[in-house]
């Protein structure tokens, strides 16, 4: 059975606000109306008035002594009747009850659960069931089209015994289906995978199961031979064609959450198998992705050595650059004395000798003109010869796919793989280099013998880093993967897209066309290009030098309010002394956030005290402890297995997001937030977070000179935090700047989003517009980014100089289909901003899908720019957000005490650790939040002086009155035995 707590089940809360009974149970005038017509005597009125309301706001009526008092007091009020009137006697008096029922359901139009009500419920759990696996998630579907389709929700139980019936059913026939075709010798192999063979310690089930180590020689050898062994198990795909790709990943994340010993728990065969399969599909499916991932974070790893030793030879040949400069220093004062040229002949001819010869000069010419001008390419070959076999036994396992019309680049590859063991120096085929630069033709083509011909080991490189450029931009796609799968496929068809567009364009203000979307655009180029124009004599913050390069003034802090400090210290000793673990408690005991937390069957949990084992292993992981410390230093039958095992199947990070969104809900209820923000901004930021060393995601970020990844966070400018990814340190931060917003799926929506210089780019800005998000970075060197011009013949009277090129209306006018093909697959939850961005983070000259959101980003990021540079509040606001995720980077810091190197070589669950500490966070917050508000309240009734500009100076991220290492108590009363002395007796 499923906790109804999980579900979106309407029922009361424990206690509103005044606004929420105000919103939701004040009577309106024809509901008064109503009310009078159909009940005598104000009792009755009021019994009625009662039972409507509540109908209206659950969907459901329920007895008047169910109904909480504090509703019944307040439409008491409403009706201006004495709250002595209230009685529970007439809930019952059943005829009148069903009478008022039926009345209610007359007035609100809806029907009642028998009168059709089950087949509508019956036909929506079936259907949500072939592609949802949790009992919650069903039930609420049938909700959902209960209210839509205006019928009466009936008990829970009915629905819960309804939804688990039709899951069981359609389960039992995916199981069915699945492996009705699996012969005796296919069900063998299956079973054999989860006993541990003759000479081995670990099942096969268990490797299957296993995560990468960092991208080293003997990872990819490993992983090559992974997928490899994955394949010779068996062919998957035959077997699961009929399960929806979300049923086969909700089946993979279940067997992965169980053992071995779970598994051959499982008495129904063919659920067994089922799981088996769909976790074979989805570890081939991943070891290619990662796979994928090894060969371009080798390739990166190529580019960076070489890059390395051009700088090492560079300094080594500084020498001879200069002694060849001081030589040709002197031939040129020799030739600007000498005017007899047979003379000049004989003098320089001195000079070259005397600085080594004609050969020496030479060569020495030669070395340095070799690596000028950062030409690095002919390095590539020393680092890229010892990982050649690893890389081509790598990409003959992979089925590359064009996703263009050019195969050139395919061709090419196929080449170089079927004569990977040619020894010559020179191929003399004519390879199409036509998807290469300039730079790469001049370097891997030459003329030998008469002929043009390519250089073998050149040419191998070339065509390796074009390889990897394509699987990046998605020119290049691999079949059988999920990450670097030819995206294009995943948009909805323009045809499905054309019936949502029109609503889309309204509810957005956007116009419906081509012709009109480019009008509309350089209409808020040029006003935005005119007002800054027309502003800049009256901007003493913004100066332009005699380069034409705009300069602007450094903000300067606002100073501490006096007497804040006498009143945050004086909130301060008011603030009670709490414990980590309370303060989960506390909150738990308000909203229950760990009812998102189950077995991976979505029922009830069997243990005996699920919310004690729950708090205490959020608490484990989110302050970083880990199961060991935790289970050591916590209560007996807290154990490290119990601990672990919570982890890995009650808890998996949409879980995690629910329990967040709870707090986030009940956080901004309170009135305080919204004194430190509005609640319409979201600041983006990450912090390096330190991994051990063997796993895939990490490596040595540029910025911190530390290995690790990037905990990416999106905070509200309330404080809360809204979501969080866990990125590779090399991966753009822009790339997920966007999902933040579409994954909240709290109740504060925020559409302005804040970020530093890593969090934009021209792509990014122009997806942002298209979502309805303000994109207002903090970009420190603004004045080097390119300003584009409406139009190449408008003159700016001062700020002309900003603008160095024009925009390419053309380009956005002709792909406008494209990029709203674009928009409204990822509205429909096709696509995801990052896996779009991360292909449009990469030039590519084919991808016209990159060109048009880069031109696009263009108007917009100028038209922002011209905004940042002429509104001074505007450029304040993003100073004090950014300020405020930097601040709670420091608190994440503070919650996760037990240590900050994630120990898990897991990417799921380093996104997990990530989450789990935000969900700690939040919970302080609140927690913070309701402590402030009741010492607010209580120092305003003792008369205390409090402004809004001192409230505004506090934040949620006090830690004062906070314990994180418990109680350590001495007894000095007990004391040790006698210590003796005695002689050591060995054998």
């Amino acid at each position: 059975m499923a906790s109804i707590d999980r579900t979106a089940y309407p029922r009361f809360k424990q206690k509103l606000t005044n606004e929420e009974l105000k919103r939701n149970y004040k009577p309106s005038i024809e509901e008064l109306k109503f009310v009078s017509h159909c009940a005598k005597g104000k009792k009755q009125q009021l019994i009625l008035m009662i039972l409507l309301k509540v109908h209206q706001n659950l969907g459901y009526i329920i007895f008047l002594k169910d109904i909480p008092k504090q509703i019944q007091k307040y439409l008491c009020n409403q009706l201006g009747l004495s709250e002595d009137i209230i009685s529970q006697e007439d809930s019952s008096n059943k005829k009148s009850f069903y009478r008022y029922l039926q009345l209610i359901r007359n007035f609100l139009k809806v029907r009642s659960w028998s009168d059709g009500g089950i087949n509508i419920a019956k036909q929506a759990i079936e259907k949500a069931a072939y592609t949802m696996s949790d009992p919650a998630d069903l039930i609420n579907v049938a909700i959902e089209i209960l209210l839509q389709h205006k019928y009466e929700l009936p008990a829970f139980s009915t629905i819960d015994r309804l939804a688990g019936h039709i899951r069981q059913q359609v389960h039992e026939n995916l199981y069915k289906k699945t492996t009705s075709n699996l012969d005796d010798k296919q069900r063998y192999i299956l079973d054999e995978l989860l006993n541990v063979k003759d000479g081995k310690n670990l099942t096969d089930f268990n490797r299957i199961k296993q995560t990468p180590g960092r991208a080293s020689l003997k990872q990819m050898n490993l992983w090559s031979h992974r997928l490899d062994w994955l394949c010779s198990i068996i062919h998957p795909e035959e077997f699961i064609k009929n399960i929806a790709h979300t049923k086969i990943r909700q089946f993979a994340s279940e067997a992965i959450s169980l053992e071995s010993g779970d598994m051959k728990d499982i008495t129904n065969e063919a659920k067994r198998y089922t799981l088996l399969l769909c976790l074979i599909y989805q570890a081939q499916v991943q070891t290619r992705d990662d796979l994928v991932i090894m060969f371009l974070k080798r390739m990166k790893s190529t580019y960076n050595s070489a890059k390395k030793k051009l700088e090492s030879l560079q300094k080594e040949s500084q020498m001879l650059e200069e002694q060849m400069i001081t030589a040709f220093s002197q031939v040129i004062f020799t030739a600007s004395e000498e005017t007899n040229d047979q003379q000049l002949g004989v003098q320089i001819r001195t000079i070259l000798n005397d600085y080594g010869g004609i050969e020496i000069l030479m060569e020495q010419y030669k070395k340095i003109s070799i690596y000028h001008n950062k030409n690095y390419l002919p390095l590539l070959w020393n680092s890229h010869r010892q990982h050649r076999a690893s890389i081509y036994r790598l990409l003959n396992l992979l089925d590359i796919q064009t996703a263009t019309q050019d195969k050139e680049l395919l061709q090419a590859l196929q080449f170089i793989k079927e004569n990977q063991h040619m020894q010559q120096d020179y191929v003399s085929q004519n390879i199409g280099l036509e998807f290469a630069s300039q730079r790469w033709k001049s370097f891997v083509q030459v003329q030998h013998k008469g002929n043009t011909v390519s250089k073998r080991r050149e040419l191998e490189i070339c065509i390796l880093s074009y390889i990897a450029d394509g699987l990046r931009c998605g020119d290049l796609y691999v079949n059988g993967s999920q990450d670097f799968s030819d995206y294009r496929q995943q948009l909805l068809p323009w045809d499905e897209c054309e019936k949502n567009l029109n609503i889309y364009c309204d509810s957005l203000n956007l116009p419906k066309t081509a012709d009109d979307f480019v009008s509309h655009l350089q209409q808020k180029l040029t006003t935005a290009a005119e007002i800054a124009d027309k502003l800049y004599p009256e901007n003493k913050e913004l100066t332009i030098d005699k380069d034409g390069k705009a300069h602007l003034k450094r903000i300067k802090a606002d100073p501490i309010i006096e007497g804040f400090d006498a009143f945050k210290e004086n909130i301060r000793q008011r603030l009670p002394e709490r414990h980590i673990l309370d303060i989960l408690k506390n909150v738990q005991y308000w909203i229950n956030y760990t009812r998102h937390f189950t077995p991976p069957s979505g029922s009830d949990t069997k243990l005996s005290d699920p919310v004690l084992y729950y708090l205490f292993t959020v608490f484990c992981y989110g302050c970083n402890l880990g199961a060991a410390q935790t289970a050591k230093h916590s209560q007996k039958n807290i154990t490290l297995r119990t601990l672990k095992r919570i982890n890995d199947q009650h808890i998996n990070t949409k879980k995690i997001e629910a329990a967040l969104n709870d707090v986030i809900n009940e956080y901004i209820r309170f009135d305080l937030p919204f004194l430190w923000g509005s609640g319409h901004a979201a600041i983006a930021d990450g912090t390096h977070v330190e991994l051990i060393e063997n796993n895939l995601l990490g490596e040595k970020h540029v910025r911190y000179g530390a290995y690790g990844g990037i905990a990416y966070h999106h905070i509200s400018d309330t404080y809360i935090a809204l979501f969080s990814h866990f990125i590779a340190c090399g991966v753009w931060e822009a790339v997920y700047i966007l999902d933040g917003l579409l994954n909240n799926k709290s109740k504060l929506k925020p559409d302005i989003l804040h970020a530093d210089t890593q969090g934009q780019n021209e792509p990014v800005f122009g997806l942002a517009y298209l979502l309805a998000i303000k994109l207002m970075p903090r970009m420190r060197n603004w004045n080097d980014v390119t300003f584009y011009r409406p139009n190449e013949n408008i003159i700016y009277k001062h700020i002309d100089s900003f603008f160095t090129q024009t925009v390419n209306w053309q380009l956005i006018k002709t792909h406008w289909k494209d990029l709203m093909q674009v928009v409204l697959s990822i509205q429909a939850g096709k696509v995801l901003p990052s896996m779009l961005l991360q292909k449009l983070g990469v030039y590519s000259r084919k991808n016209k899908l990159y060109q048009a959101f880069r031109e696009l980003g263009r108007v917009i990021r100028t038209i922002f720019l011209l905004e940042y540079c002429s509104d001074k509040k505007m450029r304040k606001e993003i100073g004090a957000a950014t300020t405020k995720i930097e601040s709670f980077n420091a608190f994440c810091d503070w919650i996760s005490f037990g240590g900050h190197v994630i120990t898990s070589g897991d990417p799921v669950e380093q996104e997990k650790r990530i989450k789990y500490m935000n969900l700690i966070a939040n919970i302080i917050m609140l927690h913070n939040v309701v402590d402030l508000t009741k010492i607010l309240n209580q120092m305003a009734t003792e008369e205390y002086k409090i402004t809004k500009q001192f409230v505004h100076q506090l934040s949620p991220y006090m830690t004062e009155h906070i314990k994180r290492f418990g109680q350590y108590i001495l007894d000095m009363n007990v004391n040790p035995e006698p210590l003796e002395i005695s002689k050591l007796n060995l054998l």
